[in-house]
């Protein structure tokens, strides 16, 4: 399964813990780095350890802390807890922090975020390893920006400048060629719904399969834009059944437009999502 929502959560704090856990997120990501001080990395650990997962619901990942941190090897340990279901990686450069990691958790999925230093930005193919366990790759904007020096990443329109949609872009590409889901990043205004659902729907006619969320409010509206609709799934059976009608036409008339084989492509990606 795809997941549509990837909810942050701090893992220090069983108050938004818990909240997270009544959302209908498809994916929780309990963070050990951004969101969680220093000094509350150790508590934070202790937290997780004591939870309990339900039979059914979200997959449950851990946000751990960057290759090389300080952190990174006692963030490590908690890999052994049963319901964990993978690791989110902060800061990766390139398919060799993704290669290093997975030495020492083996083939736990592993979620690269991309995008967060200058560097990364040069190594957005080298994901693409069949034998690798990484199954996500998203981006993110806040991090770079930090890493660059910028004093914003918005243009004078209020638009995001060319440098982070370059990355947002790279990131899209490079997830589509390594074979794993390309998750959009996050939408730092929880109380813009509007803002949200416009993002979320352009980026999943972009290609992009999820989107991260930092607040229970944001899930509904993410898990809404990448599911597809009644009309969508419809077209799209249309699509698949003309071509099994006809399996050795290069071009078919379905409601009327020409349609060909990528045409025949994005309908069984859609009928995949409807799943």
């Amino acid at each position: 399964m795809h997941p549509r929502s990837w909810l942050f959560v701090p893992a220090d704090s069983e108050k938004k813990i818990a909240k997270a856990l009544d959302s209908d997120a498809d994916a929780i990501i309990f963070d050990l780095e951004d969101s969680v001080a220093p000094a509350n990395k150790a508590i934070a650990r202790d937290v997780l350890k004591g939870l309990t997962k339900r039979s059914e619901g979200p997959q449950w990942w851990i946000r751990i802390n960057p290759v090389g941190s300080h952190f990174h090897k006692d963030d490590l340990h908690l890999i052994g807890v049963a319901e964990i279901y993978g690791i989110v990686l902060p800061k990766a450069e390139g398919g060799a922090d993704v290669t290093q990691l997975a030495h020492r958790t083996g083939n736990i999925p592993i979620h690269a975020i991309v995008t967060e230093t200058a560097a990364s930005l040069f190594g957005l193919l080298s994901y693409r390893d069949p034998k690798s366990p990484l199954a996500a790759m998203s981006w993110g904007a806040e991090d770079l920006s930090a890493a660059l020096g910028a004093s914003s990443k918005y243009d004078a329109t209020g638009e995001l400048s060319f440098t982070y949609k370059l990355a947002r872009s790279l990131c899209l590409a490079g997830a589509v060629a390594a074979g794993v889901q390309p998750v959009d990043g996050v939408f730092a205004d929880f109380k813009d719904e509007a803002g949200l659902r416009a993002e979320a729907e352009a980026a999943r006619r972009e290609g992009f399969t999820g989107k991260l969320a930092i607040h229970p409010a944001q899930v509904s509206v993410i898990n809404a834009a990448f599911t597809p609709s009644d009309e969508e799934v419809r077209h799209a059976e249309e699509i698949v059944a003309a071509f099994e009608a006809q399996p050795n036409a290069g071009v078919l008339s379905v409601g009327g437009k020409m349609v060909d084989r990528p045409h025949l492509v994005q309908a069984q990606r859609v009928l995949e999502r409807s799943r």
